[in-house]
């Protein structure tokens, strides 16, 4: 009987060792199943040297940089734009501009947006199960349809645009400055054409406005608060959450208190970096606290920064744009130097985002939407074409490129020296052929058309070189593709005909053949246009705009 028993433990034991690994796989197997967190942190016109891992001279970005000695770094991250509503159309649809028919701002007196028939991110991730949420500036549409409650987002708090599209009772600092919102019947003073003063700006949470106009000086602890209580209740109720927090800083007007005279006193421009310094590393902490090994969060910015806006606007870092520079023009917003859609970039994610590590590949705003969604588990819209990537393995530390770098357009009309420029050396000093256009990089090959010269048009037959005219005999003979040439064209007076006789010399040792066709001079560089990409400031006295009186 003791026998019995005894063979009887030992097959059950057995038994329950051969199940150990399967218990051991299914308990794994829900955990890995269960599905992340992603909160994007979008900044607003900061400048790639404004982040002080990516360059030295900054030293306001605290929080930012032990983020990036935690996570990952970008070097070589673009935005999908260079200017507001296209760059943030393109982050939620992971689709450019020419696809999106987003490519201008959106104004005030807009009363479309993002066209309703985009699928956007949080639309797609809703449908996934998750909780979604939006926080500050929105800027893709703030009427009806349009409203971020109506695109995917549960809830949302935030200016439905940038917050100098209207007037405050604090106007902050700006170039040139505006003035305060009138007060009772006093008419509107629009003394700059940049300033709006007829409509004060509105802060929405959800579809109704709770304050206006906005107290500028406590609305980025006002955006702390807010994310902090959604990350807070989305991670109590056991559901996977999206927040997206479009930030204030750095557009101006710059909020803050008024510089002090003191040798340690800091410009308004630092003293901005700082605040939004604190409040990311406030929604950081939270993350922390509520969901540090399933959440994933991404900060990056929308664009360059504004470099009219002078002593209020950000840095490029080495991406000067010198040859536009020179010229008066500038190298930042609104243009397609580096300067202008080259920003920084982090990744933060306990265990499975390399800790301390710095990616030179090349990756834009574009590859958020599909990235978001292959963590996610989340298939991609069908009947959509998606200019981004899933760079997740670039981000788990297992590859190392990204977009393929493609050359642009007038790659061909620039010398071999220089076509390497963007790698070897500083872009700023490089020709504007082998600079602008870097935003087709990541573009997909149904939008690239090559742009080929034209041919010239051929004139009749009885006017081509060496034809006889009608009705009388040739002068000469000439040779055929050179206006001018046989013996009454250059270098020539009479001689034997059809010899060919050398003409000036080319500068640069070009010496053209009998058959050669004729050298066209290369057009002039296109300069910026008046009043869009032109710096104010440039070769004027750097010195502060005074702060409007607060009333």
């Amino acid at each position: 009987m003791a026998w019995l028993s005894l063979k009887v433990l030992l097959v059950g034991l057995s038994f329950l060792g051969c199940l150990y690994p399967l218990v051991d796989f299914s308990f794994s197997g829900e955990t890995r199943g269960q599905k992340p967190n992603f909160v994007i942190i979008l900044a607003d016109d900061m400048g790639w040297g404004d982040l002080g891992a990516n360059w030295a001279g900054t030293k306001d970005t605290a929080n930012l940089d032990r983020m990036a000695a935690e996570g990952m770094r970008f070097v070589d991250f673009h935005a999908a734009a260079s200017t507001c509503s296209p760059s943030r159309a393109a982050l939620l649809t992971g689709r450019l501009g020419l696809r999106n028919g987003v490519t201008h701002n959106f104004a005030v007196t807009s009363v479309g947006g993002l066209p309703l028939n985009e699928t956007t991110l949080a639309e797609v991730l809703r449908g996934a199960g998750y909780v979604t949420g939006m926080i500050g500036k929105w800027h893709l549409g703030h009427h009806g349809s349009y409203h971020p409650n109506f695109r995917g987002f549960d809830y949302y708090f935030g200016v439905p645009y940038s917050h100098d599209m209207g007037c405050t009772d604090t106007p902050g600092y700006n170039h040139p400055p505006c003035p305060a919102c009138p007060r009772g019947d006093r008419p509107s003073r629009n003394l700059e054409r940049d300033c709006y003063s007829d409509v004060a700006l509105p802060l929405y949470e959800n579809l109704n406005i709770v304050e206006q106009p906005v107290n500028l000086s406590a609305l980025a602890q006002k955006y702390a608060e807010k994310a902090t209580q959604f990350i807070r209740q989305a991670s109590a109720s056991g559901r996977p959450f999206l927040l997206y927090v479009g930030l204030a800083h750095m557009h101006v007007p710059l909020a803050g208190p008024p510089p002090s005279a003191g040798p340690g006193s800091l410009r308004p421009y630092s003293a901005g970096l700082r605040e939004m310094d604190r409040l990311v590393g406030q929604i950081k902490d939270t993350v922390d606290l509520a969901g540090k090994n399933n959440t994933f969060l991404w900060f990056t910015g929308d664009n360059g920064p504004w470099a009219q806006k002078c002593e209020l606007a950000g840095s490029v870092g080495p991406f000067t744009g010198l040859w536009q520079a020179r010229r008066g023009g500038s190298p930042a917003k609104q243009t397609t130097w580096e300067g202008g859609h080259r920003v920084p970039a982090l990744a933060y994610w306990p265990g499975r985002v390399p800790v301390n590590v710095t990616s030179a590949a090349l990756l834009s705003v574009l590859d958020i939407f599909p990235t978001v969604l292959a963590l996610a588990g989340a298939p991609l819209p069908r009947g959509r074409r998606f200019d981004g990537l899933d760079v997740s393995q670039v981000l788990f530390g297992r590859a190392q490129t990204g977009h393929r770098l493609h050359g642009n357009f007038e790659s061909r009309a620039v010398p071999p020296q220089q076509r390497g420029c963007r790698r070897g050396r500083s872009a700023s000093d490089c020709p504007p052929g082998a600079v602008q256009g870097l935003l087709r990089h990541w573009r997909s090959p149904s939008l690239r058309r090559e742009r080929r010269p034209r041919a010239a048009p051929r004139a009749p037959p009885h006017l081509r070189p060496g034809s006889r005219p009608r009705g009388g005999r040739a002068p000469g003979r000439r040779r055929r593709g050179v206006p001018g040439g046989g013996a009454q064209g250059r270098g020539g007076s009479g001689g034997r005909a059809g010899r060919h006789r050398p003409g000036p010399r080319v500068p640069g040792g070009l010496q053209p053949g009998p058959f050669r066709a004729p050298l066209l001079r290369p057009p002039p560089p296109r300069l910026p246009l008046p009043g869009r990409v032109r710096a104010p400031c440039a070769g004027t006295p750097r010195s502060l705009p005074p702060r409007p009186r607060e009333l």
